[in-house]
Order: C-alpha cells, then structure tokens, then sequence
C-alpha cells in the first residue's frame, strides 16, 4: 500500500512528510540524509508498521518539500522542521529513526528536547569526522561556504537524458543497490523536465555546508543532554570512520554501536534484513512491543 502524501508548514515553508498508516500505535518518525528523500525508507516503514505508525518527512529542499531560497540548509534548521511535524503529530516521547544528515538531526533534537524523544536510531549520522574542514577556523569554513555558493549560482544542476541514465547515477554512487531498489529510488527523486530529461528533485544549494552548527564542543554539549536510548549503526566499508572515539559519540550517555560488515554508509539498504531485525529490538525494549 503506499503512503499518504501530506504538507504542513514550517518557517513559512510547505513541507511534504508521508503518512504510512497505522492509526492507534505508537509513532515512529524516519528522517532521510542530504540530498535524498523520504521514500528511501518505504522498505524501513513496511516492517516497522506492524508496530508502529510511522511518519517519514522529506526535509526542506528535498523530496516533495519546498525549497528554501536564502536558507543555509543547517541542522538547526531541520530540527526546527522535525519539531513542527512532531507537534503535529503530538504522540511524545516519540521514536525517531534518522540516516546521515537525518540521524544528526534526529539526535539534535533529542538533546534540544530530552523528554520528548523516547528512543533514536542513527545510521551514520554524527555529521562530519574530526579533521574534516568543517571543523577548521571559523575564516576558512566561511570563505569557503561563500565560495562554494557563488559557483553554484554560476552553475545549471545536471540533468539526465533518460531514466535509464539517472538509474545509473544512482547505482555509481551506491553499487550496492539492487536494480529494483535504485529504479524505486530514482524515480521518487526526480522531475521531468520539458525536453524529456530528468533532474533530481533536491535543491542544489543543499550542497553547500553551513559554515556553522558543526562546532565540536557545542555538538558534545548537546548530545550529552540527551537522556533516552540511541542505537547508533556504521558501515565497515562507509567513506566515514567508525566513530568509536569520536567526542560527539561518547557524549551520548545511553549509546550502543552496530558495527556492519558488508555495508557501507546506507546501511538500511545494503543490509536491511539485519538493520531491521536490530532496529525492531532496540525500539521495542522495555515497552511492552513485540
């Protein structure tokens, strides 16, 4: 069955989020990560509804939500989103299950607002490692944001001549991808266009990175105040490091770490059945959930 499309407003913005049914149980929210959409989870939200409604949210500039001209696309921003449809949905302490820049904004909010997050689950999503530039002086991550935006604004995003081609985009940068699973994803990710060829749906300008909000020592205090369970998932072939030793990691006080073989940064995808089966435990402890 697929899922109800609906809108709903956040800082002057019509933002989509999708309705996978279950009235009556407890709710579940799926945050996608940067330049994806919320229909990455349908294979997630089919499982999960047998315990849960569940609610996925396509974040500002992605999906069918709108874009956001003059926004820096930060995660203080998509918290800010996340907490509008939260109030929507209003069934708090609420689950939340988040991928990438999904999951650091899962656990932003939890550490903005303790008491209303139940449990999280996050697939690779601390946000960047130590050592990553945006980490560096605070000259250097502006100049570079700055730099970054006036080239995209010389620029025209690639568009694709068929849908045969985006697939194979989409496959490059995930290989793992069955072919069924990359069609799917491609196409809930693009428009046409009306020469016939096809654009990805995600603002372009999502791609430059705030200069702010990636502050190492805020990042810890925040996740240190979070007070509910995180179950943290990592690929063993990501292009991110194992976060072990990563301050932000260590700041969550109630953490364990799922280290996934075969598996690189999505890791729903590339090992879902596993992804599931720990997932489903994890938000069911302690609850009375099957």
């Amino acid at each position: 069955m697929e899922p109800i499309s609906h809108f709903f407003y956040s800082d002057r913005l019509k933002l989509q989020f999708w309705d996978y049914g279950q009235d009556g149980k407890p709710a579940l929210v799926l945050v996608h990560g940067a330049l994806d959409h919320a229909r990455n989870w349908d294979w997630v939200a089919q499982v999960l509804c047998g315990h849960y409604h569940v609610y996925a949210l396509d974040l500002r500039g992605h999906g069918n939500s709108a874009w956001a001209p003059g926004a820096i696309y930060s995660v203080a921003e998509h918290v800010l989103d996340l907490s509008a449809l939260l109030d929507i949905i209003n069934d708090f302490p609420i689950r939340l299950v988040g991928h990438s820049l999904g999951g650091a904004v899962v656990l932003h909010y939890a550490g903005v607002y303790p008491a209303r997050a139940k449990k999280s689950v996050s697939i690779e999503g601390l946000g960047f490692p130590p050592g990553h530039r945006v980490h560096g002086p605070a000259s250097d991550r502006v100049r570079h944001w700055i730099e970054t935006v006036r080239d995209l604004e010389k620029r025209r995003p690639k568009s694709y001549p068929n849908i045969d081609a985006a697939i194979a985009r989409m496959k490059e940068v995930n290989p793992r991808l069955s072919d069924e699973v990359a069609r799917h994803l491609t196409l809930h990710g693009t428009n046409w266009e009306s020469d016939g060829s096809l654009l990805w749906k995600f603002d372009n300008y999502a791609r430059a990175i705030s200069p702010y909000g990636h502050h190492m020592e805020d990042a810890v205090e925040l996740l240190s105040r979070i007070i509910s369970p995180v179950l943290f998932f990592w690929g063993l072939e990501s292009f991110l490091p194992v976060p072990e030793e990563d301050p932000r990691y260590q700041a969550v006080a109630h953490r364990r770490l799922i280290k996934v073989p075969n598996a690189g940064h999505w890791v729903h995808h590339d090992q879902l059945k596993l992804f599931l089966q720990e997932a489903t435990e994890f938000l069911a402890e302690g609850s009375g959930q099957p």
